[in-house]
């Protein structure tokens, strides 16, 4: 196997037509656990009732749009067949019954490498700051070492992503965030945390909709890619 083929990720992403908030997304997901008997480990990341799947999701439940989506990464595309054979698409949202239909499904090839070209991309919902690193960040002085702060975090992240399925990056990545557009809180296992949309380019590759940093699986820090056609 060559380097291009260990670098070549399957994405898939499962669109449904109904809408969905963002707070019903930790409904959404247990509702698609609890459709399937059993359900694979990539669905829920627990490997028993006190021991977690500590690794990179490869099902992750999005918003894309304002409607409900699944997006299945490397491995989590050959297991996401036990959620179509489910067959029963009536889902407990919260307190509301909702009959889930499947608007398409999109299955891409990306080459996640170094290129001597940039990419620009959308980064929404991205939680790059914790209760550690948060007073660190906060602590700089000026928008110039902020965003060099954050640049180091989204490099860290991507390298994380890699990691997690499994490819290896072996020359420099350079991330530059171009524009910090929104910043918002969230709360993420109960604690409230600041979520930031940016803009940034970088010489690597990667795949629409996949996620960076923290609560990835839950739709945070969602990747879209903006390089013209």
């Amino acid at each position: 196997m060559t380097n291009t083929d260990r670098n070549k990720l399957h994405v898939l992403v499962v669109f449904f037509a109904n809408e969905m908030s963002q707070e019903e997304f930790p409904y959404f997901r247990g509702a698609v656990i609890h459709a399937m008997e059993n359900a694979n480990v990539l669905f829920h990341n627990h490997l028993s009732d006190d021991e977690f799947r500590y690794k990179y999701p490869l099902i992750q439940y999005k918003r894309i749009r304002k409607k409900a989506a699944i997006v299945c990464v490397g491995e989590g595309t050959e297991v996401i067949g036990e959620f179509f054979n489910s067959a029963d698409f009536r889902f407990q949202i919260g307190p509301r019954l909702v009959d889930m239909e499947i608007d398409h499904v999109d299955a891409r090839q990306t080459l996640v490498q170094v290129w001597d070209t940039e990419f620009r991309y959308t980064l929404r919902k991205w939680l790059p700051l914790s209760s550690d690193n948060y007073h660190t960040y906060q602590s700089l002085e000026g928008i110039v070492e902020q965003c060099a702060f954050l640049q180091n975090i989204l490099i860290g992240n991507i390298l994380s992503f890699c990691k997690g399925v499994g490819i290896t990056i072996e020359q420099e990545i350079k991330c530059v965030i171009t524009q910090i557009m929104e910043t918002r809180t969230y709360a993420y296992k109960g604690v409230k945390m600041q979520g930031l949309d940016v803009e940034f380019k970088s010489n690597v590759s990667l795949p629409d909709y996949i996620g960076l940093g923290k609560g990835v699986s839950l739709g945070f820090g969602m990747v879209k890619s903006e390089n013209k056609k």
